[in-house]
C-alpha cells in the first residue's frame, strides 16, 4: 500500500517536472508577443490621469482574465477537433498584429495631433479597445503556447496552455501597474529623504524615467510586434522563407519586412476605404 503511494508521488513528481520544463518552453517562445502585450498596455495607461491609472488597468486585467477563458477552451477545442484551423487563425493574427506594427511606424513619422479622434476617446472606449487588443494578442500567445508544446498528452497540454495563459496576464498587467506608479514610487522615496542626498535625488530621478521608460517600451512594442507577426508569416507561408533565402536576407530582417510590407498593404486598404467613405458623407 505504501509502496503504490509512493510511486503515485512519484509518478506526479514527474508529470510535474516535465510540465514544468514545457511550460518554461512555451513561455520562452511567446515572449515576443508578451514584450508587444506589456508594452502596448504600459503605453495606452500611461495616458490616463494618475488618478485612474491602476483602475483602468484593472479593468482590462478582468477583461483579459475573461479572454482568456474564452480562448484557452475554444483553441484546444480547435486544435484537438480541427487542427487545420489553426494556421488561418494565427495568419489572421499576424495580419493584425502587421496592420497594429505598421500604424505605429507611422505614427512616429507622421504624430497624431492633439484632436485627432484617438486623442480624444473616452475612457470607457480606450479600455475597450485595449481589451479587443489583448483578445487578439491572447489567440497569439495561447496558439504559440500549443505549437511550442506539440503533440504531447492532453492533460499536459491543457495544464501548460492554462499556466502560461494566466502568468501571461499577471506578469503583463502586474508589470504595467508598476511602471505607471514608478513615478509615485519615486516621489515617495525622494519625500522620505533628507534634503540634497542621494535617497532624494535617486528618487527624483527614478520618478523622471517614467516618460523614458514608457518611450522605450512603445518603441520596443511595435518592433515585437512586427516580429512576431513577421516569423508567423515566414513559419506559415513558405514562399516567403524562400525568397529570403534567395535574396540571402537575413531572418530577423525577413521577417520584420515582410511583416511592414503587408501592414503598409493593410493600411492602404482600410484606411484608404475610412477615409473615401469619410469623404462621401457614409
Amino acid at each position: 500500500m505504501a509502496s503504490g503511494f509512493f510511486a503515485l508521488l512519484d509518478d506526479i513528481s514527474m508529470l510535474m517536472d516535465d510540465v514544468a520544463a514545457q511550460a518554461k518552453h512555451a513561455t520562452t517562445q511567446t515572449a515576443g508577443v508578451l514584450g508587444d502585450d506589456l508594452a502596448v498596455n504600459a503605453a495606452k495607461a500611461s495616458t490616463f490621469p494618475p488618478s485612474r491609472e491602476l483602475p483602468v488597468l484593472w479593468a482590462i486585467t478582468k477583461g483579459s482574465f475573461i479572454n482568456k477563458i474564452i480562448i484557452v477552451p475554444l483553441m484546444l477545442a480547435l486544435s484537438f477537433y480541427f487542427p487545420k484551423a489553426i494556421a488561418p487563425i494565427l495568419l489572421l493574427g499576424a495580419a493584425f498584429l502587421s496592420y497594429e506594427g505598421a500604424h505605429g511606424i507611422w505614427g512616429w513619422l507622421f504624430p497624431h495631433n492633439e484632436n485627432s479622434p484617438k486623442k480624444n476617446l473616452s475612457e470607457k472606449a480606450k479600455i475597450k479597445s485595449a481589451i479587443i487588443t489583448d483578445f487578439i494578442l491572447s489567440i497569439e500567445i495561447v496558439l504559440i503556447a500549443l505549437a511550442s508544446v506539440g503533440d504531447i498528452d492532453l492533460t499536459k497540454k491543457v495544464i501548460i496552455v492554462s499556466f502560461v495563459a494566466v502568468a501571461a496576464t499577471i506578469g503583463v498587467y502586474g508589470l504595467v501597474a508598476l511602471i505607471v506608479r514608478l513615478d509615485d514610487i519615486g516621489y515617495a522615496i525622494a519625500r522620505a529623504a533628507k534634503e540634497n542626498s542621494f535617497k532624494q535625488k535617486f528618487g527624483l530621478k527614478l520618478a523622471s524615467l517614467l516618460p523614458i521608460i514608457v518611450k522605450i517600451l512603445s518603441i520596443v512594442g511595435v518592433i515585437a510586434m512586427l516580429l512576431v507577426a513577421g516569423g508567423i508569416l515566414m513559419h506559415k507561408l513558405p514562399i516567403l522563407h524562400q525568397i529570403a533565402h534567395y535574396n540571402h536576407t537575413p531572418t530577423l530582417m525577413a521577417e520584420l519586412i515582410s511583416a511592414l510590407l503587408l501592414g503598409a498593404v493593410l493600411m492602404l486598404i482600410i484606411d484608404g476605404s475610412k477615409a473615401i467613405l469619410r469623404k462621401i458623407g457614409v
